[in-house]
């Protein structure tokens, strides 16, 4: 997104910004019962922003300017999942889902920018574990091919940050919390192959 005439309620303007989120989510299942699965999913996700200039004027005497700054972040974790299926129609083609889900993540991010015409980089690793709730619709649009969204809903996570500056330590933050929200931004689309 970049623009030289954006104007936000002339508070921001100079507004230039890339960035992109890539995720796979590979994940194998089987079914335990009639309409409820137990599987292993695995995850890679990168992120990447780089706000390159913005302009921020509330009045006379508070304005500031952002240039140059980059965020990534990259992370691996292995999810355990439970599946339990209803079914919509008699031929058993739409069915809605609840995924439980416990996860163990681990990754690392970078933030440069300039202060005060300085280069800062701030480097932060972590380890986080989480229990989710997702439900979802299943379409099987083929006998052996199914479509499925789900969406992520409720969730708890204990995460552990370590964090350096300009390769210096600067230390190291404990955090926990839950959300009981709908999140717009983890909304998942994949293909499911039935053997």
């Amino acid at each position: 997104f970049a623009t030289k005439d954006l104007q936000m309620l002339d508070l921001l303007s100079d507004f230039d910004f890339t960035g992109h989120t890539f995720s796979v989510k590979p994940y194998l299942s089987y079914f335990i019962k009639n309409n409820q699965s137990l599987g292993l999913m695995l995850s890679y996700t990168e992120s990447k922003g780089t706000l390159a200039s913005m302009s921020v004027d509330f009045d006379d005497d508070m304005n500031f300017d952002i240039k140059d700054a980059m965020y990534r972040n990259s992370s691996y974790s292995a999810a355990i999942m439970y599946r339990s299926y209803i079914g919509l129609a008699r031929r058993g083609r739409f069915g809605v889902f609840n995924e439980v889900a416990l996860s163990f993540a681990s990754g690392e991010a970078d933030f440069n920018r300039l202060i005060g015409g300085e280069p800062r980089k701030t480097h932060t690793t972590y380890m986080e574990s989480r229990l989710s709730f997702s439900p979802g619709i299943c379409c099987l649009i083929m006998k052996n091919v199914s479509f499925n969204v789900s969406f992520g809903v409720v969730g708890f996570y204990l995460r552990n940050e370590k964090q350096w500056i300009n390769n210096e330590s600067a230390g190291n933050r404990f955090s926990s919390g839950a959300n009981f929200r709908f999140n717009l931004f983890n909304i998942n689309l994949g293909l499911g192959i039935h053997i």
